[in-house]
């Protein structure tokens, strides 16, 4: 199957969910500030990474369903950098829709890009490096953050929820595969 196909049908069912949510509570996820939303996913990929040490869980949502809610929580911080307003106010859903699709294209060409240049590096990694990943971009836009969103030569918060979103796409994918723990 390919990398495109496969990333689509994990976009999918992310979308479902994430559209879905929104028609249940509206976009009530737009009082989150930036550190927020890493808050949400750091949440997320702490606790994937407890059920992979303990290789155990309690709860019934396994690593499969954290990796959707850091991807959705990963567009939702796209989304709000856009609007970069702090009036919270509601987004009608066709609204959002077309902003998630939209961060999804960014996002696929991106992925695209990089596995061009890398040859698709990502297929061979472990589970726990997609996690350490994920959980080193979020304490850069913590300092990102903490240095009121200024970088002297590094990327800017965007790019780190970029690369959070396509990293849980590519747990996703693995797991889809069969190749990694749900």
């Amino acid at each position: 199957m390919s990398t495109i196909f496969q990333y689509d049908k994990i976009i999918q069912e992310c979308r479902s969910i994430f559209m879905k949510k929104t028609a249940d509570y509206g976009t009530s996820w737009r009082v989150y500030r930036t550190i927020s939303i890493a808050d949400q996913i750091y949440i997320k990929a702490k606790r994937i990474r407890t059920i992979q040490e303990l290789k155990q869980q309690k709860i019934n949502d396994g690593i499969k369903s954290e990796f959707q809610g850091i991807l959705n929580y990963a567009i939702i911080g796209l989304i709000q950098l856009e609007i970069n307003d702090e009036n919270i106010e509601l987004l009608p859903l066709d609204e959002v829709s077309f902003r998630y699709d939209q961060k999804v294209t960014d996002a696929k060409e991106l992925m695209m890009n990089k596995n061009h240049d890398y040859g698709e590096a990502w297929r061979e990694m472990s589970q726990e490096s997609f996690v350490d990943l994920i959980l080193s971009k979020l304490l850069r836009i913590k300092q990102i953050v903490s240095n009121e969103g200024k970088t002297l030569i590094s990327e800017g918060i965007d790019a780190n929820f970029f690369d959070i979103l396509n990293y849980a796409v590519f747990g996703l994918i693995l797991i889809d595969e069969g190749k990694q723990s749900q």
